[in-house]
């Protein structure tokens, strides 16, 4: 069984940065890519980042292009969403989720506020 365990959400003034980790356990390496996804209020949830754990490959929501930055650590199980210049738009629940052949699991989820 996998568990995704999501951290580093917060309150932030827009222009600043936040930091999201997303630590998992249990048999994370056969995952083909993890990523980040939010959900706002009356929204669907949308991608945000994903990066593959073969070739490391990222891809980004245009929204957020030049702005969030998606690594992982594989000796930690761990996948981070570098956030800068946070804009209020930010403001969402952000989930980590891991991408297998057969099926995806998802975290609890982290809130992020950005206020204006």
């Amino acid at each position: 069984q996998v568990q995704l365990v999501e951290s580093g959400g917060g309150l932030v003034q827009a222009g600043r940065s936040l930091r999201l980790s997303c630590e998992g356990s249990g048999t994370i390496f056969g995952a083909n890519a993890m990523g980040w996804y939010r959900q706002a209020p009356g929204k669907q949830r949308e991608l945000v980042a994903i990066i593959t754990v073969r070739s490391s490959t990222t891809n980004y929501a245009d929204s957020v292009k030049g702005r969030f930055t998606i690594a992982r650590d594989s000796a930690k199980n761990t996948v981070y969403l570098q956030m800068n210049s946070l804009k209020p738009d930010d403001t969402a629940v952000y989930y980590c989720m891991a991408a297998f052949s057969a099926n995806n699991y998802w975290g609890q989820g982290t809130q992020v506020t950005v206020s204006s």
